[in-house]
């Protein structure tokens, strides 16, 4: 459901990413609906999905799912039973935002910058720290069924997010939620904030433009360095946590990264380094 609303709370497409998508669609085996004029893609493959399927391919190359959902979202459900081997041509694209096919009578190149959502359960029987007890998996199992999702993989992917039962009394009080309009005018806001200081999103910042653009004071560095140093992270995570601390910092509308943007980045992958 969370995935679902996401599309929502996204700016609009420019001209040239409407024609992108439009493009693409017009590639694939359903071609373009003039409904879906500038409404961001929202893929949601099945997990048995072949890796044609999800990056492309076939004699005469078309798009697959990655790039079909290129400007929006691409959500990946019940994410370790899809086939590793599938999983692992992600890699590519989530670094890139491209993805190469090369058959023996053609080669193609297609644009591949989606949003990965992914869900998984805590263990194969889903009950893994329920408060009820009802899991009756091994640590064995457990451990079997989390390593189907690689280090390199988990490495790529910026927020992973414990999302716990909710207790019976909050379900029954079924409380009033933010609304989607209002989340989605502080994402635009932070959006317009990163194209007028760069001319681009924050995800799209490389190289020496994280220096340029992703300022921290010297708090929160030395922060982020205590951090690297006690976790080993590789470069890719560092460049990584950067970009969501400057992120975080559009969202609460300031100019400089400081040491609580860098903790709430760290917290929000810090799932990922527990798990592996």
């Amino acid at each position: 459901m969370l995935a679902a609303r996401l599309p929502g709370i996204l700016p609009d497409m420019s001209d040239e990413e409407a024609l992108e998508s439009a493009a693409l669609q017009s590639l694939g085996t359903r071609g373009f609906d003039p409904a879906g004029w500038k409404v961001r893609p929202y893929r949601t493959p099945h997990h048995t999905s072949s890796a044609v399927a999800l990056v492309g391919g076939g004699a005469d190359p078309k798009p697959g799912e990655i790039s079909l959902a290129h400007n929006g979202i691409l959500f990946l459900d019940e994410f370790p039973e899809f086939d590793r081997k599938v999983l692992e041509v992600l890699r590519e694209p989530l670094e890139s935002g491209v993805i190469h096919i090369s058959r023996a009578a053609r080669q193609a190149t297609f644009p591949a910058r989606f949003q990965l959502i992914a869900a998984m359960n805590p263990c194969p029987c889903g009950y893994q720290g329920h408060p009820s007890g009802r899991c009756v998996c091994t640590p064995e199992q457990v451990n079997r069924y989390r390593s189907k999702l690689s280090g390199p993989l988990l490495d790529r992917i910026d927020l992973h997010v414990d999302v716990p039962s909710v207790p019976t009394d909050e379900l029954l009080a079924a409380a009033a939620g933010e609304p989607s309009d209002l989340v989605r005018a502080r994402v635009c806001l932070a959006r317009e904030r990163q194209l007028a200081r760069q001319g681009k999103p924050n995800s799209a910042l490389q190289g020496q433009e994280l220096d340029e653009f992703c300022r921290a004071d010297a708090e929160a560095l030395a922060t982020l360095g205590q951090v690297l140093d006690k976790l080993a992270l590789s470069a890719r995570s560092y460049h990584r946590i950067l970009r969501v601390a400057r992120t975080v910092a559009d969202v609460q509308n300031a100019d400089t990264v400081g040491r609580k943007h860098i903790l709430q980045a760290v917290q929000l992958r810090r799932a990922a380094w527990n798990e592996r």
